[in-house]
């Protein structure tokens, strides 16, 4: 939920503790320097920066002329640090206040920029000390992808893998001079090998098949197809048992085989649409390597119907995680293989891609990425290849990728709500006046009466304006009819206005008064006695027998 000037003054009078950062920053503040205090906050558990205040108490405000376009701050910050930062301005009487509200990082997941994991000592920042950072990465438990496997050497990686993992990592990095190591120091540089001895991480991404089979056995994908919901026997099956970098393009490549161009006209748009999105899949299957519980036996299994596909991975949600949360809190139960593909640009940053996932699956039109089937032993989730509002996805295709791109996940999520009429949860709505000043969105109601629809532009782009005006009008002519149903209710004692005030809570005073008036007018009510002892009762005639 958006803050409001009372607190705004609250957090003036606190002292600037842990999750609390004042700034005067009158005419500007370094990128950098903010990235930097955003770090340090989320690594001591969250908190807010705020620009246009001074730093020592008694905290008056000065004013900010920093940053004159948030939004895109806020979407360096979010690409520069990997967590889900907000931010909001105060037009207060003594100039702008500028808040950056910053979420506490993922458990297990220390924030850093710039190569360094930042914390706050007074007015100072410096690096986490080694003991506190071996603290923040114990939190969820061993690393199992991290420990170093006893039987295995460099003789059970495919050097194809290797090679590969060697370009994807230059083409990531620009570091031209990981091109002269050899495999050996190449593999150390990764931290997928210490001494001589392999990680289980190593033996997932790049062994071979015969050192899998050896020692990893589990590690191992299943790809099955069927041609439909009800068919039980499999048409396709393929065992994927290799490094996971020589098996990813192909089992993308599978899927692609049979994957449905969906086709779909609203008014004059007419557009394409694959019933499986290539990033969304390419996401999930990189999620389930790197959150599967590797000290289980199963396999992980991609199940492919014409119109659905399902990923399942042995072990439930990460400690911490769950599905209501999942999108803004990480916890990469196997942060070795998780660091390695961020390294060679297979994720942009570990434990990112479920917002991904959301964001480009809302965008064509398909339902919400479904955890549904998830239980403490397995991660089961299913994504819908089928567009349920042809309408919706064309306004998005009329918004423009451009103007899209701005967007945070939980933008993109509000408007998946408030299209399908379902209410906001809490966690969301601090993301109304971005949406509302954009004019994607509009107001209707007020209070805890208030609700939200798409815009006249949506409908209008659409050639529906009545629809608009109906859905609109709808609201109104109900709380009329609420309104009278309450007065003939009380026909014999009449109905004070204060009375019918209770009545519709969510609408100011004068908007009852309004309300009232049309009904009179419409000869169904009107008023009797004097002005502050006045009853509203129903017009005789109106309800007379006919």
């Amino acid at each position: 939920m958006s803050a409001t000037l009372d607190e705004l003054d609250g957090w003036l009078a606190e002292p600037e503790a842990e999750r609390l950062e004042f700034k005067e920053a009158k005419k500007n503040f370094q990128f950098e320097t903010l990235a930097k205090y955003c770090a340090a906050l989320a690594n001591e558990g969250g908190g807010k920066i705020i620009l246009g205040v001074t730093d020592k108490r008694p905290r008056h405000v000065v004013g900010s002329a920093a940053f004159a376009e948030p939004g895109r701050t806020v979407a360096g910050l979010i690409n520069g640090l990997g967590i889900q930062i907000t931010s909001e301005e105060f037009n207060h009487a003594n100039g702008r206040v500028l808040v950056f509200h910053v979420p506490p990082r993922p458990v297990g997941v220390p924030i850093q920029y710039d190569g360094v994991y930042w914390s706050r000592a007074g007015d100072e920042l410096r690096a986490l000390s080694p003991d506190r950072l071996r603290r923040v990465f114990q939190e969820s438990g061993p690393d199992y992808s991290a420990e170093l496997n006893s039987n295995a050497s460099l003789d059970d990686l495919d050097p194809a893998l290797v090679a590969r993992f060697r370009d994807m990592w230059i083409r990531k990095s620009g570091n031209t001079a990981l091109a002269g190591m050899t495999p050996r120091q190449l593999v150390e540089d990764a931290e997928l090998m210490v001494g001589d001895k392999l990680t289980n991480a190593a033996l997932v991404l790049l062994g071979t098949r015969g050192a899998l089979g050896r020692h990893l056995a589990q590690a191992e994908l299943v790809f099955e197809y069927r041609s439909s919901e009800a068919s039980i026997p499999f048409q396709q099956r393929i065992e994927f048992r290799a490094g996971f970098l020589g098996y990813l393009d192909e089992l993308w490549n599978t899927i692609n085989l049979r994957n449905e161009v969906l086709h779909y006209r609203e008014g004059f748009f007419v557009g394409d649409i694959p019933a499986f999105n290539e990033a969304v899949v390419r996401e999930a299957v990189l999620n389930a390597l790197a959150h599967r519980d590797y000290r289980m036996p199963g396999s992980v299994f991609v199940r492919q119907f014409p119109r659905r596909l399902e990923i399942v991975s042995p072990g439930g949600f990460p400690p911490g995680i769950n599905a209501a949360n999942l999108l803004w809190r990480q916890s990469p139960r196997n942060r070795r293989i998780a660091d390695a593909c961020a390294k060679c640009g297979l994720v942009e940053r570990s434990g990112q891609g479920a917002n991904r996932m959301f964001e480009e699956s809302i965008k064509e039109g398909k339902p919400k990425p479904d955890f549904g089937g998830t239980d403490d032993y397995q991660v089961e989730l299913t994504l819908r290849g089928e567009i349920q509002n042809p309408a919706f996805l064309a306004f998005l295709q009329k918004i423009g990728a451009e103007r899209l791109a701005t967007f945070g996940t939980r933008d993109i999520l509000v408007l998946d709500a408030v299209h399908r009429e379902e209410a906001l949860p809490d966690d969301l709505k601090e993301r109304i006046p971005h949406l509302l000043d954009e004019g994607i969105i509009e107001r209707i109601g007020r209070g805890r009466g208030v609700r939200f629809i798409l815009s006249r532009k949506f409908h209008s782009f659409l050639g529906q304006g009545g629809a608009y005006t109906r859905r609109k009008g709808l609201d109104r002519e109900t709380n009329k009819a609420l309104l009278c149903k309450h007065i003939q209710e009380n026909e014999q004692s009449g109905s004070a206005f204060r009375d019918l005030e209770q009545v519709l809570p969510a609408l100011s005073r004068s908007q009852v008064q309004k309300l009232l008036q049309e009904l009179r007018s419409e000869g169904r009510v009107r008023l009797t006695g004097s002005r502050r002892g006045g009853r509203w009762i129903p017009d005789e005639q109106s309800y007379a027998p006919k």
